[in-house]
């Protein structure tokens, strides 16, 4: 029950972020890093200590009495994720949206999955699943299988994006809404999207390097509910606080230079836009973006696997992505064989989810 739980709760995580950006396309008449820092601000600024004091008493306490050391380090990992984040869009521009989201997600869940159960294996930590756990135990395959067969379906998806692209000749958007103009330079798109892949999977990194946080809030929690015996879903809500800083001086630094160079300071007051609706619609996909880690933390708190969270968290997100564009009719005019090839990949992703739900209910 816990873990089907886990999943549901990390579905709808996956539900928010492939559904936030929805709400920026009613944006008019302003430039990308306007309403893009503008969303910014809630998510990274506003709601994530408007969630912690509603769920963590005291939670500035829990920060302000944290090692100096693990605040650097998990600010730290969130300025690396805000600059993977960043350098998509220059993996899309030289691989091409299809193929350059594929490798960067791929590789994000791989990493973000990966990585810590290794560095576990080396520093060891009480109740941390370490890689050689992933080998040597049935639920631990299990769970490395539903990994495999996710970046299967993401395969699947970016093969069926590179279909559409060949077959459709109309304007390409990355994620992020922006016209792309794709100069395919495959050798050095690879490594930009390497290095976004690795450094958005900082989020999950900054999330074990400020899991003392979480540790402290859900020991506070516990004390005051001793006839529970669960952990308390609402423990990573402190840590997004720091994680999200860092994020938020990665994009702020980022968007104030290009509204410098693209002269767009003035959207934020200009009269010919509706502003009203402008900064509501801004804030609404800002604060949409945050419920996918709000709804994170409750699935890590129930499957109590950062490996397995991390895998479903990234499969909803690119499945809700996919699922979405057909609802838009993105695919609309594409041949029967393409459209045959997206709904594969979409549907491997499921097995999938389903893949590695089943090994933590056997855990």
């Amino acid at each position: 029950m816990q873990a089907i739980l886990g999943v549901i709760f990390h579905f709808f995580g996956g539900f928010a972020s492939g559904s936030f950006y929805i709400p920026f396309k009613k944006v008019k008449g302003w430039a990308w890093e306007s309403y893009w820092i503008v969303g910014g601000i809630f998510s990274w600024l506003i709601v994530p200590p408007l969630a912690a004091y509603l769920t963590i008493p005291n939670f500035s306490d829990i920060i302000a009495t944290t090692n100096g050391h693990i605040l650097i380090l998990t600010y730290f990992f969130g300025v690396l994720w805000g600059i993977g984040g960043l350098t998509y869009g220059l993996g899309v521009r030289y691989l091409g949206v299809s193929l350059g989201s594929s490798i960067i997600l791929g590789l994000s869940m791989v990493i973000g999955s990966i990585l810590p159960s290794i560095y576990f294996d080396v520093f060891p930590q009480e109740g941390k699943d370490t890689f050689t756990m992933f080998v040597q135990t049935d639920w631990g395959r299990m769970v490395m299988l539903g990994l495999f067969v996710c970046v299967i379906g993401i395969i699947i998806c970016g093969k069926a994006g590179v279909m559409k692209e060949k077959e459709i000749n109309s304007d390409i958007t990355d994620p992020h809404g922006l016209e792309v103009k794709t100069e395919f330079k495959f050798g050095l798109g690879l490594f930009v999207g390497i290095v976004s892949g690795v450094l958005s999977a900082c989020f999950n990194f900054g999330l074990e390097a400020g899991k003392p946080m979480a540790d402290a809030a859900n020991q506070i929690w516990k004390a005051a509910h001793p006839s529970e015996t669960g952990n308390f879903l609402f423990q990573n809500n402190v840590t997004y606080v720091v994680v999200l800083w860092g994020g938020l001086t990665t994009n702020f630094i980022w968007c104030m230079i290009l509204n410098a160079r693209n002269k767009t300071f003035r959207d934020y007051t200009k009269k010919s836009t509706p502003l009203l609706k402008n900064y509501i619609f801004s804030a609404l996909a800002g604060t949409t973006w945050f419920l996918q880690f709000f709804f994170y933390g409750m699935g890590e708190s129930k499957m109590g696997n950062g490996a397995s969270s991390w895998i479903l968290h990234m499969a909803f997100i690119i499945l809700i992505a996919n699922v979405w564009g057909l609802i838009l009719k993105e695919w609309k005019g594409v041949s029967r064989k393409t459209l045959t090839t997206i709904i594969a990949g979409i549907l491997t992703i499921i097995v999938s989810v389903l893949i590695v739900g089943y090994g933590n209910s056997i855990k």
